[in-house]
This record gives C-alpha cells, structure tokens and sequence, in this order.
C-alpha cells in the first residue's frame, strides 16, 4: 500500500496564499524525490516544484520562482507546497508525485519517472 494524499487547496483571492500538503502513508517520502505538477483548463499537466531525497536540491517552473516553496515535514511524512501571492494564472488542479527510486533527484518533469500520484486538491484563484 503506497498512497499520496494531498489537501489544503481552495479558492483564494489574487495575492493570497494557501498551503499544500501531501502526506505519504506505506512509504517515507523522504527517501524519495517528490513533486508538485498542475493541470490547468485547456493545459497540459506540468511541474511547479520538485525537491529531492532528503530535501538538499529543489527545482520549479519560473512562474513559481520567488513565489512558492517546497519543503518537507519528515516527522509528519509530508511534502507541503507554500503558495505566495497567487495569481489566477496559478488555478489548477495541484498533484504530488513520487518517485520510488531512491537516491535519484528525478527532476521536476513528470515523465521522467514518477510514478505514484494523488488525486489532487483543486486550487482557484479568482477575485
């Protein structure tokens, strides 16, 4: 049983911030390289930030550069996504995603190996 549970998405006014969290449960998520993706309407699905086994290098698209952060909470098995000043460009569909084949950083692209995923928490920015 390797499951990935994300939450904390929800609508949001432009500037605002919102939390997202992705809890592992059969598997520590710190032995693996973890990643935010998102899917926006009419968009192809794509990677917002990724960070690697045991948290020593990150990667994120640019339009999330300055804005969002990736960290972890080993003590929790969790993978959170801080969000700052979101913008309606930022309204997806947000999926955690592991790769379960330690010690690689897998990057941020989603077909270059993860492999297990969530089922998502939407995340509407709108005014």
């Amino acid at each position: 049983q390797l499951q990935l549970v994300e939450s904390g998405g929800g609508l949001v006014q432009p500037g605002g911030s919102l939390r997202l969290s992705c809890v592992g449960s059969g598997f520590t998520l710190d032995s693996y390289s973890i990643g935010w993706f998102r899917q926006a309407p009419g968009k192809e699905r794509e990677g917002v930030s990724c960070i690697s086994p045991a948290g020593g290098r990150t990667l994120s698209v640019d339009s999330a550069k300055g804005r969002f952060t990736i960290y972890r909470d080993n003590a929790k098995n969790t993978v959170y996504l801080q969000m700052n000043d979101l913008k309606p460009e930022d309204t997806a569909v947000y999926y955690c995603a592991a790769d379960v084949r330690p010690p690689v950083f897998t990057g941020c692209d989603l077909n270059l190996g993860y492999d297990q995923w969530g089922h998502g928490t939407q995340v509407t920015v709108s005014s």
